[in-house]
């Protein structure tokens, strides 16, 4: 069962995604709000798998929700859900550490399989905005920087994050275990200076670490 929590200002759009979702085999909607005002504790008191976030919402919007939800919390997994497929959105909830971004006018069946992919560790994007992004890097003319003395194993771990493999893909993709994933990724965390995934696919487009 993953468990839910969805923040969406708009009353009818908040109803119609908590009954797809709660009716859904395999999904629960713990609780939504119509903002961020009191993100960290309602996040502490439900302890969800996977947060649904809106980004253009009153008084405390979807980014700066965000930012105040990795200030305590790096495990929960953040999904951007707005109407916006602009730069500065997406770059903004990327760098503060969202695990994907999708368009609301996402079909119900496709944004139940993003909820999953983030819940299993995945990055999920709609398709124009995976393409931003990559062209967003693409146009960051970075040289080559040094590679924080990355081994070529962890190279490879960090090459199949940046393509969003989840621990357990990465794990059958290397014929390694998760628990070996993880040690990985403990280090890589370390060498690059880095406390989440998000980060460290960040930091290895700007650095062209790989």
């Amino acid at each position: 069962m993953i468990k839910v929590i969805l923040y969406e200002d708009n009353p009818q759009l908040r109803e119609g995604l908590t009954m797809l979702i709660d009716g859904s085999d395999g999904f629960e909607i713990l609780a939504s709000f119509k903002n961020c005002s009191n993100v960290i504790q309602e996040v502490e008191a439900f302890n969800p798998d996977v947060i649904l976030m809106d980004i253009d919402m009153p008084v405390v919007n979807g980014i700066e929700g965000l930012k105040l939800i990795r200030q305590y919390n790096q495990e929960v997994k953040v999904l951007m859900l707005t109407v916006f497929d602009d730069n500065k959105n997406v770059f903004e909830a990327l760098k503060n550490g969202a695990n994907g971004y999708v368009l609301k006018k996402t079909p119900p069946a496709k944004l139940l399989e993003y909820i999953t992919e983030a819940a299993s560790g995945g990055a999920p994007m709609t398709s124009s905005i995976a393409t931003q992004v990559l062209k967003m890097f693409s146009e960051v003319q970075v040289p080559q920087g040094e590679d924080y003395n990355l081994s070529d194993r962890e190279k490879e771990v960090l090459q199949h994050l940046v393509n969003g493999y989840s621990y357990k893909m990465i794990a059958a993709e290397m014929y390694i275990a998760i628990d070996t994933v993880r040690s990985h990724i403990k280090k890589i965390y370390e060498k690059l200076h880095v406390n989440s995934k998000s980060e460290a696919v960040a930091k290895a487009f700007k650095d062209k670490i790989v």
